[in-house]
């Protein structure tokens, strides 16, 4: 099984946005909450438009872990998600598999005319390899040579997060629900950086 990577390159994620949004909003929005959040894709893939409408906060029970998450939505994140689902039914998921129009036609039983109402048909969300073809296929597009899967989207988190925060790993520790830093480390490829400058500095 190929392991997975964070996207380290800042210009390289913006060129993914770029590649998704052109695409689908969905698979936009998809990447989106992978990079902001820290949630696996398991628990994305499981959210509704009434878990996002509105709140300030992602507030989920993990379904791995089963621990509850409480995390604030990113500003930038939350403008896009405004957008998105703005004209979307609280029940639907948010990463749905097919996309429907906010309404319908339905004949009226009395005039037998053709009216528009509320469309409340259910979704469901797309499946794990069908969010793993989306984003392989814009990493491959966006030029990326890593191994790129759903799992990085949490990675991409973890590994910003760590430089953001002047690299106090107890802190993305936290975020990720990891039980030690050194898991932390690996996961997000740091391990590796250092292990790799270490053997090309190394002069005799």
């Amino acid at each position: 099984m190929n392991y997975v990577q964070p996207i380290k390159d800042v210009n390289k994620i913006k060129k993914m946005e770029q590649i998704l949004k052109e695409q689908n909003m969905r698979d936009y929005i998809l990447f989106e909450l992978g990079i902001y959040s820290a949630l696996r894709i398991s628990d994305i893939l499981k959210l509704k438009v009434k878990d996002l409408r509105g709140k300030t906060h992602f507030e989920l029970k993990e379904q791995k872990t089963g621990k509850i998450k409480k995390l604030a939505i990113n500003p930038e994140l939350k403008k896009d998600l405004v957008e998105y689902l703005k004209d979307k039914d609280d029940e639907e998921y948010v990463i749905g598999s097919r996309e429907r129009a906010p309404f319908m036609l339905v004949k009226d039983k009395k005039t037998k005319e053709l009216v528009r109402v509320p469309n409340t048909s259910p979704n469901s969300p797309i499946s794990r390899v069908q969010a793993w073809n989306i984003l392989n296929d814009a990493a491959r597009k966006a030029g990326l040579t890593e191994n790129i899967g759903t799992h990085s989207l949490r990675k991409t988190f973890g590994y910003h997060m760590y430089n953001h925060c002047d690299k106090d790993v107890t802190i993305v520790q936290d975020f990720l629900n990891h039980s030690s830093p050194k898991i932390t480390l690996r996961y997000i490829g740091i391990d590796q950086e250092n292990k790799d400058e270490l053997v090309c500095t190394l002069r005799y």
